[in-house]
């Protein structure tokens, strides 16, 4: 885009300010911006109040190009985004025939309710004039309009349904607004903080206009974004190209990957190229490395089966681990964590077993800190064994999300031939 434009996402939800749901909206329409090249200014977070709403919007137009609404667009009371950012921008609200006829569609036809209620009629109410974002997701359509210098778009508050809506429709309509192409890519780290990467590449980012790089951190591994603007694709990807063999070359083995969602994502094209199976034995992280896995479309292919061993017995009866074993050495121990991702190969028959025993908190033993943490990776060419220490602070999920990381950055450190502990 020839402009740049600065965006601010106006969050509407009482429950929100509650704390009964997480803000997951405004997080990933971040994320997707950033990939376009629009700048996030500001995060505002209101409640179902039309006066509070109403200022809120009041300052979004005196301080930001583009205001990005999420939630309020349902059939209910409380449900006045799209209301108050008509009155605000003078627009008057319509029924929109085709999407009340896909409403109806929708609740009646396919098993939601014998009959649409009136106040569903409401969620067809768009203002005139704008760009209509069907929602193949949920009930209630987005819309995008421009007004008075502001550009608006509203879109719908379950997470689903906003970040499908925000990827599909919001997405293209923001790349149209100038003939110039956007283009990002992602180089996702693992093993380096986001300090330290803007710290090693701070000097030449400072240098540059476009392209650009930026450093994001993510929980347990960070990413480098690069993003070029061009009169087409093809020519943002010339210009990126050489940036990006530069920083790969810089990062060197830490990088896990281009474009991809997560490190996990990286071990599944590892197996597909080496048709490596794999089998977990689980304890602090309770079935999580498991459960990530399996979320990936092909999983069962690669991960034949795994066990939570989240107690001493069962580590001895369903693993077979020696008992003497662990009450010599603690069930948090190198040993344990050994014969864990041994027994578990073994016992399932796969090319690599794994093994996660440790302290998630709130409770220590006595003789680790919470966030100790023993991960193991056992194969025909023996069997890895890390110690983590991934902070006493620190919630029970992360520290079985970034336990889980340093998991899969051994198995793809093991297929990629590179040093499996560094």
């Amino acid at each position: 885009m020839a402009k740049t434009y600065n965006a601010e996402i106006l969050s509407v939800g009482t429950e929100i300010l509650l704390g009964h749901t997480t803000n997951t909206d405004a997080r990933d329409i971040s994320l997707m911006l950033s990939e376009i090249g629009i700048n996030v200014k500001y995060h505002t977070v209101v409640g179902d109040n039309p006066e509070r709403l109403a200022a809120c919007i009041e300052i979004a137009k005196g301080r930001a190009d583009i205001i990005i609404s999420t939630g309020g667009l349902g059939p209910t009371c409380d449900d006045l985004t799209k209301q108050i950012l008509a009155k605000s921008f003078g627009l008057e609200l319509r029924m929109n025939e085709e999407e009340k006829a896909c409403l109806y569609d929708y609740l009646t036809n396919k098993g939601y309710s014998r009959q649409m209620t009136e106040n569903n009629l409401q969620q067809a109410m768009l203002p005139v004039g704008c760009t209509v974002f069907h929602n193949d997701w949920g009930t209630a359509p987005g819309c995008a309009f421009e007004k008075d210098g502001t550009i608006v778009l509203m879109l719908p508050g379950p997470p689903k349904e906003c970040n499908a809506m925000f990827r599909a429709c919001a997405m293209p309509y923001l790349r149209s607004l100038s003939d110039e192409q956007i283009v990002s890519h992602a180089i996702h780290v693992f093993g380096m903080s986001e300090s330290a990467m803007d710290q090693l590449f701070r000097e030449e980012m400072n240098a540059m206009t476009n392209p650009t790089m930026a450093p994001y951190a993510k929980e347990g591994d960070c990413l480098l974004q690069i993003t070029a603007k061009a009169k087409s694709v093809e020519q943002a990807e010339e210009m990126m190209k050489p940036i990006i063999e530069h920083c790969c070359d810089v990062l060197g083995d830490i990088v896990f990957g281009i474009d991809v969602d997560c490190v996990e994502q990286r071990v599944m094209e590892l197996m597909k190229q080496t048709g490596m199976t794999f089998s977990a034995a689980e304890s602090c992280t309770g079935g999580e490395l498991a459960k990530r896995f399996t979320d990936i479309p092909g999983a069962s292919e690669f991960f034949l089966g795994g066990v939570t061993t989240y107690t001493n017995g069962a580590k001895a009866k369903i693993l077979g681990i020696d008992p003497e074993l662990i009450e010599q050495k603690g069930a948090v121990s190198y040993e344990v964590a050994q014969q864990m991702a041994e027994k578990v190969r073994e016992l399932i028959g796969t090319d690599m077993g794994i093994g996660v025993t440790g302290l998630a908190g709130p409770d220590g033993d006595g003789v680790h800190e919470v966030g100790t943490v023993f991960i193991s990776l056992a194969t025909k060419d023996g069997t890895f064994v890390r110690e983590l220490h991934v902070g006493a602070r620190r919630t029970r999920s992360y520290i079985r999300r970034v336990s889980g990381n340093y998991v899969f950055d051994m198995m793809r450190r093991y297929m990629m031939g590179l040093e499996v502990i560094k």
